[in-house]
């Protein structure tokens, strides 16, 4: 059975330090450029894919499967 460590204990242990992960301009773009386009992506399907615009010609099954998510995020949509 250990002893239960004391707050004096837990103070006094040293901090331990996270390895921050080397990252190179390619890869930062590479990252950034990803995120925009999903980003961009899943603005597009909760804020403007309705039967007109949308990239499935009248399908609006995009539409209803998002359709809370538009009016919680204040997309006008009827």
């Amino acid at each position: 059975m250990t002893a239960p460590r004391t707050i004096a204990a837990v103070q006094a242990a040293p901090a331990r330090a996270l390895p921050v992960p080397n990252l190179s301009v390619a890869s930062a773009a590479l990252w950034l450029s990803l995120t925009v386009l999903l980003a961009g992506l899943a603005y597009y399907f909760l804020g403007y894919d309705q039967g007109v615009v949308s990239v499935f010609g009248s399908d609006t099954h995009v539409h209803e499967f998002v359709h809370d998510a538009r009016h919680f995020l204040g997309f006008p949509c009827h």
